[in-house]
């Protein structure tokens, strides 16, 4: 069984990673860009925020500017693709490099740390709720601000261009739609929202590190094709919230794995776990549809 701490832990990783998962569903759903800008623009964000927020900035400001680090870098990256026309993976997988060394330059040593220093967590602790709980409840309270402005978006006629577009580019092109800024306003909308989710989890942990978003693309996956599996995303609204329900339910499955006395599962077990859930989300949707159609045969 899991303990309270670790149960509001697991979400609170979870609600962060929700706005990973934002991310991804923009990149790779919506425009049909598969994007690894994310493993950099996830410590960039956290990097910004952090050496912002020790220089004396405002907690919000310096995660606003973490965003607008995030949406600079996805930026790159989709301008690569365009206007170079190098092929979209290489491009991400360029600049994910390149952000290795830009991480370092910014906080100029491997890591950060934020003790002592305010955040955006700080004003919340004097609520009265447990330690614990306050950074679950302002999480949600992000998360849900986010899913309202990006249904919002996707519904103005740029969304739908910027849909259009990731659906079929020769018909948006043909409708006069200017694809590549649409593909470029996506990207750096996509890597803008891993920015802010790399900002609050370094002002959650209390430390940005130049290593933390490795294999961050591979849980925000995890997280969009597991909430997909729970919540059919058949409009936007339910993607995004599928979007959300992923990320918190594979951060619980991962508590649960490792609190799991039975399965002798340890912390170096992480990615195994991982790759096991990833599997399960990516194979599960189709064998529930061949149960359904036996079922239905049976049935007639």
């Amino acid at each position: 069984m899991l303990s309270e701490i670790a149960f509001y832990g697991a979400l609170e990783t979870g609600l962060i990673y929700g706005l990973v998962a934002f991310g991804i569903y923009i990149s790779f759903r919506v425009l049909d860009f598969p994007d690894l800008t994310v493993d950099g623009s996830f410590p960039l964000g956290a990097a910004v925020a952090a050496m912002l927020i020790m220089a004396g900035w405002n907690p919000w400001l310096a995660t606003g500017m973490a965003i607008v680090a995030g949406m600079a870098a996805g930026a790159v990256t989709a301008l690569l693709n365009v206007k170079l026309n190098i092929l979209n993976l290489l491009a991400s997988i360029l600049t994910m490099i390149a952000l290795y060394s830009v991480n370092l330059r910014i906080m100029g040593r491997p890591n950060v740390a934020l003790l002592g220093e305010d955040t955006v967590l700080t004003p919340w602790y004097e609520l009265g709720l447990e330690f614990h709980q306050v950074p679950v409840l302002l999480f949600v309270i992000v998360a849900l601000v986010v899913l309202v402005l990006l249904w919002r978006f996707m519904k103005s006629e740029t969304g739908l261009a910027m849909r259009a577009t990731g659906a079929n580019p020769r018909m948006a092109r043909a409708q006069g739609i200017a694809t590549g800024a649409m593909i470029v306003l996506g990207v750096a909308l996509s890597n803008g929202l891993v920015g802010l989710a790399g900002a609050l989890f370094a002002q959650s942990q209390g430390a940005a590190d130049v290593t933390m978003g490795v294999g961050v693309i591979v849980i925000g996956l995890a997280s969009l094709i597991g909430g997909e599996a729970v919540l059919t995303p058949s409009t936007v609204v339910r993607a995004l919230f599928a979007c959300i329900i992923g990320a918190i339910v594979y951060r619980l499955a991962i508590a649960f794995a490792l609190n799991a006395d039975a399965l002798g599962l340890q912390a170096q077990d992480l990615n195994l776990i991982t790759a096991v859930l990833v599997t399960l989300a990516i194979v599960l949707p189709g064998v529930r549809t061949k149960l359904t159609h036996r079922f239905s045969r049976k049935q007639a």
